[in-house]
This record gives structure tokens, sequence and C-alpha cells, in this order.
């Protein structure tokens, strides 16, 4: 029902749009937050002031999808989740974009369980993966773990980020790797599969020190 009313407005103007989607699902979205031709369902949606969902993007599933103070989430991204209601696990089905920062486009991402991008992060390029579940081979059952990137981070094309990984603030994540687990080490560049440490980022870098804005 609520994919079907969605589809219905879709073609709404954005303003019109904004007040129907506050009425009928209780969304909290500012008035200078936009939302283009995209598919919103969650239980629980913020966008605060300047976010911006693109076109063509598909969120389904999630307990809560909230964009901080100027977020951005590209287009065709495809975004799924699977409820929390009535677990004790401590599980929850939701993606977090920080204030400043970006999912740009055509990137996939697992919402299972949490995924925080941090202030200021990007989520570049095209065709990442975000995964949070699996099947734990040991017991025959389908696991979950959050994932996070942490604030001024920089994730390049292509990257897959599974259940439990985390990249440390200011860090840079080469295009084509994988992460795999929890990572420490600031202003480092980490690449290969599995992600390592390959290089240092230097603290002076314009990226690390911007105050305002995504990279256009």
């Amino acid at each position: 029902m609520k994919l079907l009313a969605s589809l219905l407005i879709l073609l709404l103007p954005w303003r019109l749009r904004r007040l129907v989607l506050q009425s009928l699902f209780g969304y909290e979205i500012d008035p200078q937050a936009t939302v283009g031709f995209s598919i919103i369902l969650a239980k629980k949606v913020v966008l605060r002031d300047r976010s911006r969902i693109g076109h063509l993007t598909f969120v389904k599933g999630l307990d809560e999808l909230s964009l901080g103070r100027s977020g951005r989430l590209g287009n065709l991204n495809w975004i799924t989740g699977y409820s929390s209601s009535n677990e004790s696990t401590g599980r929850y089905s939701a993606l977090f974009i920080g204030d400043h920062a970006a999912v740009t486009h055509r990137h996939l991402l697992d919402c299972a369980d949490r995924i925080s991008i941090g202030n200021y992060s990007t989520v570049a390029g095209w065709n990442t993966q975000f995964i949070t579940h699996s099947i734990d081979l040991r017991v025959s059952r389908q696991t979950s773990m959050p994932i996070r990137v942490g604030k001024y981070c920089f994730v390049g094309s292509r990257s897959l980020l599974l259940k439990g990984a985390e990249l440390p603030d200011y860090s840079i994540l080469g295009a084509g790797a994988v992460l795999t687990e929890k990572l420490t080490e600031e202003f480092c560049i980490y690449g290969g599969v599995p992600a390592r440490k390959v290089g240092v980022a230097r603290d002076d870098l314009e990226y690390f020190r911007r105050e305002v804005g995504f990279v256009d």
C-alpha cells in the first residue's frame, strides 16, 4: 500500500509531494530539503536542511533513513533493509548520511543492519557495495553487523565493505578495495583485497579541512 501511494504521488510538484509525505507517512522533511523522482520506503525518514535525494533511487524496508545538513544521496542507488521490529538482537536497519556527506550514484547498500557515513565523507564514483549481512556457516544462519565510515573519508569506485567493517576518520579507501574488518589508524590510504594500509594521507589535504559542502 505504501509503495502504491508513493507511486501515485511521484509526479506531483515537490512542494506538494513533501506535504503529502509528511502527512501520509510522518516523514520529517526540512522545507529546504528535496527529493527527486525516487521511491523512499522507510518507517522513519529525516531529511535535514539542504539535504537532497536524487532521481531513480529506491529505498525499501528500512527502519530509518536520515540525511544530515546538506547530505546527498544521488541517482540510481538501490538501498534495501529488513525491519528490526519485534527483535531483541539490537539490529537496526538504517542508513545515516552525515552533514555535508554524500553517497553519489549507482551504489548498492544492504541495510539489514546500520550503515553510517560520517560528516564530510564521500562514497564516490559508482558501483560500491555495502553488505551488512551474510550466512554464518558455523551456525547455518544469517547474521548481520553494522558498517561505519568515519568523518572526512573518501571511498573509491567499486569498493566492497562487508559486515562489521569500519573505516576510521580521515581515511581514503582506494577503488576496488574490499574492507572486511575494523580499521583504526587515521590519515591513511587503504587498498587491496582485503584492504590494508598502503600509504599515508597528509593531514593538510584540503579535502580533510573543508567546512562546507559536498565536493562538486
